[in-house]
């Protein structure tokens, strides 16, 4: 296997929101990637990026990735926020998932973060058999909340 796990830069941009169609798809959600790709350019590499990636490339091509972001915990402290972590379905099954796991835990290490956090869909079964391998715990006492702000908010005040 000829896998580099290297940190992402600008020019794969492209091909990862590529992948993040694919994980649309996945997650039975193509409709809700709405990012056009300056923003997400712009996000990740403009002069104050909110996130960062790892990819994981073969033969000059990205056959993976994990995307994260700092997030901070009143309670914890900082702590990385798995955004999303995929490899595409024809490399699956070649360890390549693990390769980017390992990384993430010494990315946060060198990072002086307390802590790995994500969400995983309720019916992912192999993704949540890839994450209790890693000794991962499962909150199901906390729900997810989002407002769009687009959107029509009431006025409550």
């Amino acid at each position: 296997m000829s896998i580099q796990i290297r940190n992402a830069v600008k020019s794969d941009c492209e091909q990862l929101l590529q992948l993040v169609r694919e994980l649309a798809d996945y997650e039975k959600a193509p409709n809700e990637v709405t990012i056009t790709l300056a923003h997400f350019e712009e996000s990740g590499f403009g002069p104050t990026p909110v996130w960062w990636a790892l990819v994981a490339e073969e033969n000059n091509r990205i056959v993976g990735f994990a995307l994260y972001y700092i997030r901070f915990s009143t309670w914890k402290g900082q702590r990385m926020y798995l955004e999303d972590i995929l490899v595409t379905e024809q490399a699956r099954g070649r360890g390549i998932g693990t390769l980017l796991f390992q990384q993430l835990i010494v990315e946060a290490k060198q990072k002086n973060l307390n802590a790995i956090c994500w969400q995983v869909l309720d019916w992912n079964q192999p993704g949540i058999n890839f994450y209790q391998k890693w000794g991962a715990r499962f909150d199901a006492e906390w729900l997810n909340c989002v407002i769009d702000i687009d959107t029509n908010i009431p006025n409550n005040g």
